[in-house]
Protein backbone atom coordinates (compact mmCIF):
# COMPACT_ATOMS: atom_id res chain seq x y z
CA UNK A 1 0.00 0.00 0.00
CA UNK A 2 1.17 3.82 -1.01
CA UNK A 3 0.96 6.00 2.11
CA UNK A 4 1.17 9.81 1.18
CA UNK A 5 3.83 11.75 1.57
CA UNK A 6 2.63 13.68 4.88
CA UNK A 7 1.53 10.16 6.28
CA UNK A 8 4.90 8.33 5.62
CA UNK A 9 6.95 11.29 6.74
CA UNK A 10 4.67 11.24 9.70
CA UNK A 11 5.44 7.45 10.61
CA UNK A 12 9.38 8.34 9.66
CA UNK A 13 9.70 10.93 12.13
CA UNK A 14 7.86 8.35 14.58
CA UNK A 15 10.44 5.73 13.81
CA UNK A 16 13.52 7.64 13.51
CA UNK A 17 12.19 9.20 17.22
CA UNK A 18 11.73 5.25 18.34
CA UNK A 19 15.25 3.82 17.16
CA UNK A 20 17.67 7.04 16.19
CA UNK A 21 19.59 4.12 14.76
CA UNK A 22 17.91 2.84 12.26
CA UNK A 23 19.51 3.68 8.58
CA UNK A 24 18.09 4.85 5.89
CA UNK A 25 18.13 1.78 3.93
CA UNK A 26 16.31 0.51 6.61
CA UNK A 27 13.63 2.86 6.15
CA UNK A 28 13.84 2.96 2.33
CA UNK A 29 13.00 -0.69 2.63
CA UNK A 30 10.04 -0.61 4.98
CA UNK A 31 8.17 2.28 3.28
CA UNK A 32 8.93 1.11 -0.09
CA UNK A 33 10.50 3.77 -0.91
CA UNK A 34 14.06 4.91 -2.63
CA UNK A 35 16.68 5.77 -0.13
CA UNK A 36 16.90 9.27 -1.96
CA UNK A 37 13.39 9.67 -0.97
CA UNK A 38 13.90 9.10 2.56
CA UNK A 39 17.00 11.46 2.65
CA UNK A 40 14.82 14.57 1.17
CA UNK A 41 12.12 13.52 3.78
CA UNK A 42 14.78 13.64 6.66
CA UNK A 43 15.83 17.14 5.04
CA UNK A 44 12.18 18.54 4.81
CA UNK A 45 12.15 17.64 8.09
CA UNK A 46 15.06 18.82 9.40
CA UNK A 47 16.08 15.05 10.69
CA UNK A 48 20.17 14.65 10.83
CA UNK A 49 21.32 12.13 9.37
CA UNK A 50 21.87 8.45 11.26
CA UNK A 51 25.68 9.57 11.88
CA UNK A 52 24.76 13.25 13.81
CA UNK A 53 21.69 10.96 15.53
CA UNK A 54 24.36 8.46 16.91
CA UNK A 55 26.76 11.43 18.01
CA UNK A 56 23.82 13.58 19.75
CA UNK A 57 22.32 10.00 21.61
CA UNK A 58 26.07 9.40 22.70
CA UNK A 59 27.15 12.76 23.46
CA UNK A 60 24.13 12.64 26.28
CA UNK A 61 25.50 9.68 27.80
CA UNK A 62 29.26 10.54 27.81
CA UNK A 63 29.83 12.40 31.08
CA UNK A 64 28.64 9.40 33.12
CA UNK A 65 31.82 6.82 31.65
CA UNK A 66 34.30 7.32 34.62
CA UNK A 67 36.84 3.74 34.23
CA UNK A 68 38.54 4.99 30.39
CA UNK A 69 38.77 7.36 28.82
CA UNK A 70 36.01 7.82 26.09
CA UNK A 71 38.32 7.45 23.15
CA UNK A 72 39.43 4.08 24.14
CA UNK A 73 36.13 3.01 23.65
CA UNK A 74 35.71 0.41 20.10
CA UNK A 75 32.40 1.71 19.01
CA UNK A 76 30.24 4.27 20.13
CA UNK A 77 28.60 4.13 22.99
CA UNK A 78 24.95 4.62 22.94
CA UNK A 79 23.22 4.12 26.23
CA UNK A 80 24.87 3.56 29.49
CA UNK A 81 23.05 3.39 33.23
CA UNK A 82 26.52 2.65 35.06
CA UNK A 83 27.14 -1.05 36.90
CA UNK A 84 23.67 -1.98 35.22
CA UNK A 85 23.91 -2.05 31.69
CA UNK A 86 25.09 -0.03 28.23
CA UNK A 87 24.41 -0.38 24.34
CA UNK A 88 27.80 0.77 22.03
CA UNK A 89 27.89 0.08 18.02
CA UNK A 90 30.47 -0.42 15.73
CA UNK A 91 30.18 -0.05 12.22
CA UNK A 92 32.83 -2.73 10.55
CA UNK A 93 35.05 -1.44 7.75
CA UNK A 94 37.24 -2.75 4.96
CA UNK A 95 40.05 -2.02 7.78
CA UNK A 96 38.67 -4.23 10.20
CA UNK A 97 38.30 -7.48 7.90
CA UNK A 98 40.34 -10.00 6.58
CA UNK A 99 41.09 -8.79 2.84
CA UNK A 100 41.59 -12.86 1.84
CA UNK A 101 37.15 -13.47 3.03
CA UNK A 102 36.07 -10.29 4.31
CA UNK A 103 35.40 -11.53 7.39
CA UNK A 104 36.14 -9.42 10.48
CA UNK A 105 39.00 -9.70 12.77
CA UNK A 106 37.83 -11.20 16.54
CA UNK A 107 39.80 -9.06 18.16
CA UNK A 108 37.68 -5.76 16.77
CA UNK A 109 34.67 -7.66 18.37
CA UNK A 110 36.32 -8.55 21.29
CA UNK A 111 37.99 -5.06 21.89
CA UNK A 112 34.02 -3.87 21.47
CA UNK A 113 32.85 -5.63 24.40
CA UNK A 114 36.09 -5.59 26.52
CA UNK A 115 35.81 -1.63 26.49
CA UNK A 116 31.82 -1.65 26.88
CA UNK A 117 32.56 -4.34 29.96
CA UNK A 118 35.10 -1.72 31.23
CA UNK A 119 32.92 1.37 30.27
CA UNK A 120 30.27 0.31 32.40
CA UNK A 121 31.96 -0.14 35.99
CA UNK A 122 31.04 2.78 38.25
CA UNK A 123 34.74 3.27 39.07
CA UNK A 124 37.89 5.26 38.46
CA UNK A 125 39.73 1.76 37.51
CA UNK A 126 38.37 -1.38 35.63
CA UNK A 127 40.45 -4.15 34.90
CA UNK A 128 38.92 -7.27 33.16
CA UNK A 129 40.30 -10.64 35.30
CA UNK A 130 39.08 -13.51 32.91
CA UNK A 131 36.35 -13.66 30.07
CA UNK A 132 34.64 -16.33 28.48
CA UNK A 133 34.10 -15.62 24.97
CA UNK A 134 32.71 -17.46 21.42
CA UNK A 135 32.34 -15.81 17.81
CA UNK A 136 29.17 -17.07 16.78
CA UNK A 137 28.81 -16.35 13.09
CA UNK A 138 30.70 -14.51 10.85
CA UNK A 139 30.68 -10.34 10.77
CA UNK A 140 31.57 -8.77 7.54
CA UNK A 141 32.60 -5.27 6.07
CA UNK A 142 29.85 -3.14 6.61
CA UNK A 143 28.16 -4.84 8.88
CA UNK A 144 26.68 -2.52 12.02
CA UNK A 145 27.70 -4.85 15.44
CA UNK A 146 25.22 -3.74 18.49
CA UNK A 147 27.01 -4.77 21.83
CA UNK A 148 24.81 -4.95 25.36
CA UNK A 149 26.24 -5.38 28.34
CA UNK A 150 24.22 -6.52 31.40
CA UNK A 151 25.83 -6.28 34.63
CA UNK A 152 24.89 -9.57 36.04
CA UNK A 153 26.00 -9.77 39.76
CA UNK A 154 28.88 -8.27 41.85
CA UNK A 155 31.42 -9.63 45.09
CA UNK A 156 31.89 -6.63 46.56
CA UNK A 157 34.56 -8.45 49.13
CA UNK A 158 36.57 -9.13 45.94
CA UNK A 159 36.52 -6.13 43.93
CA UNK A 160 34.56 -8.23 41.40
CA UNK A 161 31.51 -7.12 38.72
CA UNK A 162 30.53 -10.09 36.67
CA UNK A 163 28.69 -8.76 33.14
CA UNK A 164 27.56 -10.96 30.22
CA UNK A 165 27.79 -8.95 27.32
CA UNK A 166 25.94 -10.23 23.39
CA UNK A 167 26.77 -8.61 20.18
CA UNK A 168 24.33 -9.14 17.07
CA UNK A 169 24.21 -7.88 13.61
CA UNK A 170 20.33 -7.18 12.12
CA UNK A 171 19.09 -9.01 15.88
CA UNK A 172 21.03 -12.30 14.69
CA UNK A 173 24.00 -13.26 17.77
CA UNK A 174 27.83 -12.96 16.27
CA UNK A 175 29.65 -12.96 19.36
CA UNK A 176 28.66 -13.48 23.26
CA UNK A 177 30.90 -13.57 26.31
CA UNK A 178 30.98 -13.18 30.10
CA UNK A 179 33.66 -11.11 31.67
CA UNK A 180 34.76 -10.96 34.85
CA UNK A 181 35.92 -7.35 36.12
CA UNK A 182 38.45 -6.23 38.73
CA UNK A 183 37.35 -2.73 40.27
CA UNK A 184 39.23 -0.67 42.39
CA UNK A 185 36.54 -0.22 45.35
CA UNK A 186 33.80 -3.05 46.45
CA UNK A 187 30.45 -1.25 47.38
CA UNK A 188 29.42 -0.25 50.47
CA UNK A 189 27.41 -2.99 52.23
CA UNK A 190 24.32 -1.14 54.66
Amino acid sequence: MKRSKKERQLLLTEQISDNPFVTDEQLAAEFNVSVQTIRLDRMELAIPELRERIKDVAAKKYDEVKSLPLDEVIGEIIDIELDSRAISIFDVGEEHVFQRNGIARGHHLFAQANSLAVAVIDDELALTVKSNVAFVKPVRAGDRVVTKAIVKGKNPEKNRTFIELTSTVDNEIVFKGEFEMYRTKGEETT
